[in-house]
């Protein structure tokens, strides 16, 4: 198997990286009261040692007073936890590698299991979840207002650390997804509409302030997802035209490469074409794409917090869409979670050293 197109150098803006291997954004536990600690920093500086060419972080909150429903995930705002983002992007950089933060908001959410609660009540478009569950409040104009401008805040502070790129999540049903989704999304007002391009406005003012924060020059790159956890076989563009009129209004607000998650990066995302949905946001936007989904692994990832264990499986079919032009980098999750060098085997064509993931990997910062 030649693998030789992962691992081309890839340049845009601020972001130079020498493969075109990201480590996904995974949420992980582990930073007391929001503060990154030294085992996060080696963790990732691991991973950079392993040879991933892009690292993007965990989820990492912004400051609004419960844009969090988990204590122990990172805050990036606050003296504290800069310092110890600070500390991880010198260790990751002093191992060769590159990396962003991604920032986040969470939205209205369940209660945690841990029976820990923010300060205030979770935020959202509405007060939903999901459809059903109420838990939070709707958001007014002027909690709307702060919360653009920490996100704006929170990308600068990526740049003014040394950060080579920020990335925006905007997926998988929290907060800025919950402006996207009619499920969530009821607002009467200009946050809200009966069209996706409208009930986009959150998200453009979002990446507009952090455009403006951070510069031209800089790289910025948004999450975006059809799928929720709350309803898996959602799409909120069900057709090309659709996801045409939803992506081109935030490549022109400022996004520079789409990462597009799926379950599955093989499953094609509209009947017709075998392109998925970086594929679709490539031939769209004409914008650097990011795939993701089940990369080198047999079983998907909701399935790992079931129990169900995955085996490496062959990257043939990613290799053959990426020589084709279908995306330009490649989001790997769990295998890189389980071992940190499973780019530096891929590549050495070691095959036979790949490491299959179970749910054990989950509750520790394998280094």
């Amino acid at each position: 198997m030649n693998t030789d197109s992962l691992f081309r150098p890839f340049s845009l803006k601020s972001l130079n990286i020498k493969n075109r291997i990201v480590m996904a954004p995974m949420t992980r536990s582990f930073s007391p009261d929001g503060i990154p600690t030294p085992e996060v920093a080696v963790y990732y500086r691991k991973r950079a040692e392993g040879e991933v060419g892009l690292i993007l972080s965990e989820g990492t909150v912004i400051d609004r007073p419960a844009s969090s429903n988990d204590k122990n995930i990172p805050h990036f705002y606050g003296e504290q936890a800069l310092s110890g983002w600070k500390n991880v992007i010198d260790q990751v950089h002093g191992a060769g590698g590159k990396m962003g933060p991604q920032i986040w908001h969470m939205g209205v959410m369940e209660n945690h299991h841990s029976g820990w609660v923010p300060s205030s009540h979770f935020e959202g478009p509405s007060g939903f979840n999901k459809p059903g569950l109420l838990n939070g409040k709707a958001m007014t104009e002027t909690d709307i207002a702060d919360t653009i401008a920490a996100y704006g805040r929170a990308a600068a502070e990526a740049k003014r650390l040394g950060f080579d790129c920020v990335e925006i999540h905007g997926a998988h049903g929290y907060l800025i997804d919950q402006f996207f989704w009619t499920g969530t999304n009821d607002r009467k007002d200009v946050f809200g509409g009966k069209t996706l391009p409208e009930r986009s406005r959150f998200a453009i003012e979002v990446i507009k302030e952090v455009r403006k924060q951070v510069g031209d020059d800089f790289a910025v790159i948004i999450r975006l997802s059809q799928w929720k956890p709350q309803e898996y076989t959602h799409k909120l563009a069900v057709s090309p035209a659709e996801m045409e009129a939803w992506l081109n209004p935030l490549a022109e607000a400022g996004v520079d490469i789409f990462h597009c998650s799926q379950r599955r990066f093989w499953e094609p995302e509209f009947e017709g074409s075998d392109l998925n949905f970086a594929g679709w946001a490539k031939k769209i936007t004409g914008k650097a794409t990011i795939t993701v989904g089940s990369v080198g692994l047999s079983g998907e990832f909701l399935a790992a917090f079931a129990g169900e264990s995955s085996e490496p499986s062959s990257l043939e079919e990613l290799l053959r869409r990426m020589d084709r032009g279908d995306f330009d980098l490649v989001a790997v999750g769990r295998p890189l979670l389980a071992d940190p060098f499973w780019s530096q085997k891929i590549r050495e064509d070691r095959t036979a050293e790949l490491k299959g993931f179970t749910k054990a990997a989950l509750s520790e910062l394998v280094v």
